[in-house]
């Protein structure tokens, strides 16, 4: 019974340490956020840019796919059994821009631009140029890791759009390849968007972007063991990134709709 308590409580205990890492490695980044000098203007656009171009195309790419084939297609069959096909539009409100849209985001992120930055960030840590900085002076936290968790919740939230139009696009497919009229496809879908959940969504992406970005630093920057662990914080990071999404989504939407009880209203 004492070694499977053991074998139980060594993972327990270095994943609570982790994450207790990871929220003081957050307060850092907001406090080196606020406080001046404002330096980091120029790494922040680099990032910005660099992440952008890495992760636009699979981001569009993933937003047409999921909501056209797994949620478009089978939606729209079982609405075909009702003869409620029309009913369509409201539906992908729920599906795209409450749901799916801030979780292709988040996961296109974290597996494109977040697994770069960790490399990036883990091979400094092991050539020790983070060490070289802190003697010259030079607050790793501002100069590296703020400019990154800036541009992942800039655009996090910018491709949140992108995701939204994607994601609406599946769903006129899905319409003309049933057969249907598009038009009661977009009044229905006019009819139930509200900017409340427009605001939810891009919300729900900042944070997500925030997410990333202070757990994939994290790993990049207590990476140890070489090449190789290098690699496993890589691995790391895009699994506690993953599971940092279920449960952030969970608590975020029950919340949501707790205080705001007219999106439960179909229209």
């Amino acid at each position: 019974m004492d070694s499977i308590l053991r074998f139980l409580y060594e993972p327990a205990r270095g994943f609570i340490e982790t994450v207790g890492s990871m929220v003081l490695l957050f307060r850092r980044t907001i406090i080196a956020t606020l406080v001046p000098p404002y330096n980091y203007g120029p790494e922040l656009v680099d990032q910005f840019l660099f992440a952008m171009r890495l992760a636009f195309f699979p981001m569009m790419v993933a937003s047409l796919a999921f909501t056209y084939g797994p949620a478009g297609i089978e939606v729209g069959n079982f609405l075909n059994i009702f003869g409620a096909i029309d009913r369509l539009g409201s539906v992908f409100v729920l599906i795209v821009v409450r749901e799916l849209a801030p979780l292709i985001c988040a996961l296109v992120m974290a597996g494109v631009a977040g697994t770069a930055m960790t490399a990036d960030l883990g091979a400094r840590k092991i050539r020790e140029e983070l060490d070289a900085l802190m003697v010259l002076g030079v607050d790793p936290i501002k100069s590296l890791v703020v400019p990154r968790f800036l541009s992942l919740m800039l655009l996090t939230a910018l491709f949140d759009v992108y995701a939204i139009l994607f994601g609406t696009l599946g769903g006129v497919l899905v319409t003309i390849s049933d057969g249907a009229p598009v038009g009661p496809f977009f009044t229905t879908f006019f009819a139930q968007a509200t900017t409340l959940e427009f605001s939810a969504s891009l919300i729900k992406c900042v944070i997500f972007g925030a997410l990333i970005s202070i757990i994939c630093c994290y790993k990049g920057l207590t990476a140890s063991g070489g090449a190789e662990g290098v690699g496993r914080a890589v691995n790391q990071a895009v699994v506690l990134s993953f599971l940092a999404f279920g449960a952030t989504d969970y608590v975020f939407t029950q919340t949501l709709l707790a205080t705001h009880p007219v999106l439960n209203t179909p229209r």
